[in-house]
């Protein structure tokens, strides 16, 4: 009887081991509940699939970990290990440890095609004629209108956009597709937007639109550079090397196919300068 015990305690034993080995790891990828076009809790975004080809490549399976605020989800998430990566972070972000880039793109400028309107740069006639230009403060475009004198103008109609919520203590936030449909439906002339938070909108818009990138040559009043041109990464807690070295195998093996993934999204993608290359 011993003899018997002590054998099916041996399969016992062996079984959870086998288990234990055969259940697939996770990828912990912390993204927004509700940010579209980036990600949300449906998995709808263009970040949302790119996490799930990146957690395919490594061979894990994906845990998705929304948050809702996006001031404190470093501290409050990555930080304290609730998830292990973030996707779509500024390259070179000082609160994590970064991937060499995996996209670049710029801010656009975004009009109705059959207005014909010549937006090139930020000389363009058609900025100084516009009554109405939307765009999502603190951004570069923020910076530039006031640049050329036309952020007063559009004060009251920010206001509008934003539903005169008030900004103290909370996070008030600007739809992306809220911005680009009032061009769509000729409420504004033009919207400046960065272009993958617009693409997506863009491109199934009723009224066809044009997106046009802006050069990355600008400079504010006192002759400092506002930047228009940004690559994006994606962000690991600091010191976890082996998790980031992994990540950037892939970035580098399979960069075709992910700007597959982000074209079909509309998004518009710009070469990556020599500084960035050389980390692949």
């Amino acid at each position: 009887m011993k003899e018997t015990t002590r054998i099916f305690t041996a399969l016992a034993l062996g079984l959870g081991f086998v288990t234990a080995h055969a259940e697939q790891p996770t990828l912990k990828v912390c993204t927004a509940e509700n940010e579209m076009p980036y990600s949300n809790k449906t998995g709808d975004g263009f970040e949302n699939k790119l996490a799930q080809y990146v957690a395919e490549q490594l061979g894990r399976k994906l845990e998705t970990v929304t948050w809702t605020d996006p001031r404190y989800f470093i501290r409050d998430y990555v930080d304290k290990g609730l998830c292990d990566v973030v996707m779509g972070v500024d390259q070179g972000d000082p609160r994590l440890s970064t991937t060499a880039p995996y996209y670049r793109s710029g801010y656009v400028f975004i009009s109705r095609s059959d207005d014909k309107l010549d937006l090139q740069n930020w000389d363009s006639e058609a900025l100084r004629k516009a009554k109405r230009i939307a765009f999502m403060p603190g951004t570069p475009a923020e910076t530039m209108l006031r640049a050329i004198g036309r952020y007063n103008d559009m004060f009251n109609y920010q206001q509008e956009l934003a539903g005169f919520k008030s900004k103290r203590n909370q996070y008030v936030k600007y739809e992306n597709d809220k911005l680009v449909n009032e061009v769509t439906t000729g409420k504004a002339e033009i919207a400046i937007l960065w272009g993958p938070a617009a693409a997506r909108y863009v491109k199934a818009s009723a009224t066809p639109l044009t997106m046009t990138v802006i050069p990355d040559n600008n400079k504010r009043a006192d002759g400092e550079k506002v930047g228009f041109h940004y690559s994006t990464s994606i962000g690991v807690r600091k010191g976890d090397t082996a998790l980031l070295a992994q990540l950037n195998k892939i970035i580098k093996d399979q960069q075709d196919e992910i700007e597959e993934l982000l074209e079909a999204d509309g998004i518009p993608l710009l070469d990556q300068p020599d500084a960035a290359l050389s980390m692949n």
